[in-house]
């Protein structure tokens, strides 16, 4: 286990100084090689203000088991993770391995940030933009946050299509959330490939943050039911899903559940076997 202390600061190209963006009493430990940041919900919304004055493009990822797993056995998708502002444990198997290694948290995932985010009076004046889902969901997705958050600002809401983007196609995203004003953008695509377009798009400085929130789209617009709360605090919440998506899910979280666990051990007894030496 890699333990240090946050205080990590990201260069705001255009202002040209540096600003920091987690508070220096927090800690990251590592996991499959990719660093997590054990954040609590309640200071989310300072971080992401500090991001929004320093203006450079800060990428927040929230991290359950599968893309430990994948960085694990992936080198730039790794590099893609590490490089991001705040990676966030998404998924209680992220935040009880952080435990047993002493290391107090809590789960953010990315639907709950979503709702915190743009709920009254949190972000006043915040431009944001939606990009993911189908249509149908990115369309009702703005239209609920209207509902429950009066006066919130939509930059633009746009549904990518499903092929990998090309670099060119990139630079057109990032010209029209440029266009926007957009102060944050919600990306809603899975992982991994969510934070590799996050990755490229804030190469390209289209947005002070970035967000990847990976099925937040589909909760916060109705188009699926998450699972119940009890579910979620239990550690299930994977079980609801592989239940209602299980040809879509089912090699993700039978096999990857078990990669993850397998790492986590692997990586506790590595660390023992360290303090042990002599």
């Amino acid at each position: 286990m890699v333990v240090t202390a946050v205080g990590r600061t990201a260069m705001d190209a255009r202002a040209g100084h540096r600003c920091r963006i987690a508070a220096p009493e927090a800690r990251e430990v590592r996991l499959g090689g990719v660093r997590i940041d054990p954040i609590p919900p309640r200071d989310l919304p300072d971080l992401v203000r500090r991001m929004l004055e320093c203006g450079a493009g800060h990428v927040v990822h929230f991290v359950p088991a599968d893309p430990v797993t994948r960085a694990a056995r992936d080198p730039a998708y790794r590099a893609v993770l590490n490089r991001g502002a705040l990676n966030l444990p998404d998924g209680m198997g992220v935040v009880w391995a952080l435990r047993t290694r002493g290391v107090r948290t809590e789960r953010v995932a990315g639907p709950d940030a979503l709702g915190l985010l743009t709920g009254p009076g949190v972000l006043p004046g915040a431009r944001h933009y939606l990009y993911g889902g189908s249509p149908r969901v990115v369309g009702e997705l703005a239209a609920r946050l209207r509902r429950t958050s009066p006066g919130i600002r939509i930059a633009g809401e746009e549904s990518p299509p499903f092929e990998e983007p090309s670099e060119r196609e990139i630079a057109s995203v990032a010209g029209r959330i440029r266009s926007a004003s957009a102060d944050l953008v919600w990306i809603g695509l899975g992982t991994p490939k969510q934070d590799l377009v996050a990755d490229r798009l804030a190469a390209l400085d289209a947005a002070p943050v970035l967000l990847c929130v990976g099925a937040a789209f589909d909760f916060a617009s109705g188009a699926k039911r998450r699972a119940p709360v009890w579910m979620q605090r239990a550690g299930l919440e994977w079980a609801h899903r592989l239940a209602t998506e299980p040809r879509r899910l089912w090699r993700r979280y039978l096999f990857g559940n078990v990669r993850f666990v397998a790492g986590v051990l692997r990586e506790g007894l590595a660390a023992g076997a360290s303090r042990d030496r002599p």
